[in-house]
């Protein structure tokens, strides 16, 4: 077990072993390579995702009920729904793009390449944000806060790491009406800054660990953008720790990759593969970084969180010491890792479909919206009484739940809203119901069929039933995607299988020995990447389906964004 590990109890399901190929070293620095990949798809300009013009209320009343035959409606919604976004066998960017608007999640901002994250969006972050928090500070990690803005020269004291992130600085040369002296960086990221405070902070062995997390953003000049998935600004949480040994600073970055990986799986519902990057496709500046890779619905690969093992390579550049207990001065060892609001962009290509989002429960920041239904005024007070006493009794059991009791659109209208939103679970409360003491649920991740009358009211049975409904969902989601991935990745033992795989748009895995020149190759060739060596390896022996020589490990090559 590593020695981050045990600072605190590990998730419910979170892997505590590790495999003998899983433990594989670090070898030495990474050359330059940019941090992320380059994503496929420009985004659409906002012009194309502007509402229509509304309609008279009234008149788009009649137009809902006569779509969705008065309000009523099962558990899809009707066509209205159907026709809400671009369908992702059509158009997968397209549905994307669309979903991203239609969901309210985020917004383009006036500087091209940014993004407005409007509160619907930001809320699944802050979802993200209080499962991982919470993670980290059982683990001992600190939050702390370190400057925007960035001295040039701190960036050019890691050759590898200017090197890496040079095309995608942001300089500030003017302050106060004044040329500055020095160019100062907008923060791509924080290891030189939080270097310069380490040597400050760091003086003997028993200041070490030091294990500091920041949530703020960052900003990378990238050319061509997608919302949540690429863009020039973008929010994260990144996490710098400071060791004694190589062997802590390797335990650290490992076990942050677990963590990574409980919570994709756990919370997202996706079923990521963790792994080591090959040497080229390192983060800038590190001896070797672990990822988690996920299988989006159109089976291109997305990098969902990485952990860096930076070695001494930053504490050379900033002379980060310590006196040991032998009272020599030593490089402290280190670790960097994040997880940013990309990993929103990949719960959305996930799980979403036709009809917009489908969220895991534990990720929701809405689990259950319950929809009040009257048709008589005298129904109002009753049916609107009912619906908030089975919301106060599903926010006494933990369930995150919201009334509707929006009197302006008609319950089927408020179906494909919610729908679209991706909540998990709908109630269904009206004058019958009231008097039977019973209500309707229906599932997000079905249809007609996840529809179900007659739930007790009572606020037990109905909490009980609720709470059954969210974990069976969570664990449908979880199967379905992972089953999903399965299918799409195929043995290769050829660069040709490769070859005929990646044109079907599926992963390759296959065991690897080639050169950096033979994985530049292939990326030149087929647009495909080696995303990772996962960490759980097939039995060997393996041979290299490049080289047709003998190989160690496995690797996997796909497309990605």
């Amino acid at each position: 077990m590593s020695t981050l590990l045990a600072r605190g109890p590990a998730p419910a399901g979170a892997a505590t072993t590790r495999s003998s190929a899983s433990l594989r070293a670090c070898r030495g620095p990474a050359p330059f390579r940019s941090h992320f990949q380059s994503v496929v798809a420009s985004a659409a300009p906002a012009a194309q995702d502007a509402p229509a013009p509304e309609k008279p209320q009234k008149q788009q009343k009649q137009q809902q009920q006569k779509k969705q035959g008065g309000g009523g409606g099962g558990g899809g919604g009707g066509k209205a729904a159907e026709a809400a976004v671009t369908p992702r066998s059509e158009d997968f960017s397209k549905w994307y793009l669309d979903v991203v608007a239609k969901a309210e999640l985020a917004d383009y901002g006036p500087v091209r390449g940014t993004m407005v994250i409007r509160p619907y969006g930001y809320s699944i972050w802050e979802s993200v944000q209080g499962v991982l928090d919470a993670r980290f500070k059982e683990l001992g990690v600190q939050n702390a806060y370190f400057p925007q803005l960035i001295p040039y020269s701190f960036i050019t004291k890691e050759a590898e790491h200017v090197e890496g992130f040079a095309p995608e600085l942001a300089l500030v040369t003017k302050g106060g009406g004044k040329d500055l002296e020095e160019p100062l960086v907008v923060r791509p990221t924080s290891e030189t800054i939080i270097n310069h405070m380490f040597a400050q902070w760091v003086q003997s062995y028993r200041d070490l660990p030091l294990l500091i997390n920041q949530w703020c953003n960052v900003h990378r000049w990238e050319m061509r953008t997608r919302p949540f998935v690429r863009t020039l600004e973008f929010l994260w949480q990144e996490g710098h720790t400071a060791h004694a040994t190589a062997e802590e600073a390797e335990a650290e970055a490992r076990a942050m990759i677990d963590v990574y990986t409980h919570f994709a799986t756990h919370t997202a519902a996706m079923p990521v593969v963790p792994g080591r990057k090959s040497r080229i496709e390192s983060f800038a500046g590190a001896n070797c970084t672990y990822t988690i890779e996920a299988m989006m619905g159109d089976k291109r690969a997305l990098q969902a969180g990485t952990s860096h093992n930076l070695g001494t390579n930053f504490a050379k550049a900033f002379n980060t010491q310590y006196l040991d207990k032998e009272g020599k001065r030593q490089l402290v060892h280190q670790t960097s890792w994040g997880v940013s609001t990309r990993i929103i962009g990949g719960v959305i290509m996930t799980h979403g479909d036709d009809k917009g989002l489908r969220l895991p429960p534990r990720l929701a920041p809405i689990q259950v919206v319950i929809i009040p239904i009257v048709k008589k005024e005298e129904d109002r007070v009753p049916v609107n009484e009912a619906a908030a006493r089975l919301a106060a009794a599903a926010k006494a059991a933990g369930i995150r739940v919201k009334v509707d009791m929006d009197e302006r659109q008609t319950p089927g209208w408020k179906y494909n809203h919610w729908e679209m939103r991706g909540v998990p679970v709908r109630v269904e409360v009206g004058p019958k119901d009231v008097q039977s003491g019973t209500c309707v649920t229906a599932r997000r991740d079905m249809g007609k069929e996840g529809k179900q009358m007659g739930v007790p009211m009572e606020a037990a049975a109905f909490t009980a039933h609720v709470q059954g409904l969210l974990d069976t969902i969570q664990e449908g989601l979880l199967a379905q995607a992972r089953a999903f991935r399965d299918d799409n990745i195929v043995d290769v033992t050829s660069y040709e299988q490769l070859k005929a795989a990646v044109a079907e748009g599926k992963w390759a895995r296959g065991g690897w020995s080639g050169s950096d020149d033979d994985e530049r190759r292939i990326k030149e060739e087929t647009q495909a990447t080696l995303r990772c060596f996962p960490f759980e390896q097939p039995a060997g022996p393996h041979t290299c389906f490049m080289t047709g020589q003998a190989a160690a490990e496995v690797a996997i090559f796909a497309k990605s964004y």
